[in-house]
């Protein structure tokens, strides 16, 4: 009773914490937004007020919609990011759960090793993973991407996952093996229902990255039809004139699916965190 009774406190501490970083997390994205509606000659000078009746324009979603392949460029985005995430979470569930119940030798370097990605970034690896799609003949490709996303987002995926997973009970484990279930039900009837919270925090963190980034689509996928979201936003930066409302305006449009998934998954997101926050 008393350890429940520490940790309510802590647990609204937590909550209270990630409030607030939540708050001023998104002024940024406020900004943006409030600006995407604002005539050019308002961003600048005001460019922390509302927009209203004499500053209120629409003209920057008008040219994103009318030059490029807009709605082409989010498809793209959405099928990379979408695809990548399923691979992120089925592929590092899997290693995460081998990781975390089965005890071999080498186990842990296994462990070390599947988690190495986290401190080795991958754009260190550029020349040859284009040196390799070129030879695989997938360059100007989405499944170029996929392949990239998926293998960038695996380490964090199997470090935060395989943790969560040691704190399953191992006697439902054993009673499901009893009933006669195999290893693959075990991992995907009784585990992956018991880490959502864990599942969902990966999501999060691994979409952002996956979203927002502009060097492997520049360097992979640079043709039209396959341009991403924040390379179809780079036609209206220019070396002299930059159009900062379209570029407000494209920017808005590329938050919009991170806020909706970060809706949809965050009190699973918070679960996740505080997990951790309160053990």
């Amino acid at each position: 009773m008393a350890k429940a009774r520490q940790s309510l406190p802590r647990t609204a501490a937590a909550h209270a914490i990630l409030i607030a970083y939540t708050v001023i997390a998104l002024f940024p994205v406020f900004v943006v937004l409030i600006n995407s509606l604002k005539s050019r000659r308002a961003i600048f000078a005001h460019p922390l007020a509302l927009p209203g009746p004499g500053t209120f324009d629409l003209i920057g979603f008008q040219t994103v919609l009318n030059q490029g392949d807009f709605l082409l460029y989010f498809w793209n985005s959405l099928v990379v990011t979408v695809v990548s995430l399923a691979f992120v979470l089925l592929f590092g569930a899997m290693a995460a759960f081998a990781v975390s119940e089965y005890r071999f030798r080498g186990n842990l370097l296994l462990g070390l090793y599947l988690a190495l990605g986290i401190m080795i970034p991958i754009r260190l690896g550029t020349v040859a993973i284009l040196q390799m799609m070129v030879a695989a003949h997938l360059v100007n490709t989405l499944l170029a991407l996929i392949l990239v996303y998926t293998a960038q987002g695996l380490p964090l995926a199997v470090f935060i996952l395989s943790e969560f997973m040691k704190t399953v009970s191992a006697d439902l484990k054993n009673a499901g093996r009893i009933d006669g279930l195999s290893e693959y039900r075990i991992f995907f009837r009784l585990v992956l229902p018991l880490v959502r919270p864990a599942m969902a925090t990966v999501a999060v963190f691994s979409m952002i990255p996956i979203w927002n980034d502009l060097w492997f689509p520049l360097i992979l996928a640079p043709a039209e039809a396959t341009k991403t979201i924040t390379l179809g936003a780079q036609v209206f930066l220019g070396q002299f004139v930059t159009n900062w409302n379209a570029v407000l305006a494209s920017l808005s449009l590329a938050i919009l699916p991170v806020l909706v998934l970060y809706v949809l998954f965050s009190r699973q997101l918070i679960r996740g965190i505080t997990a951790g926050a309160v053990k």
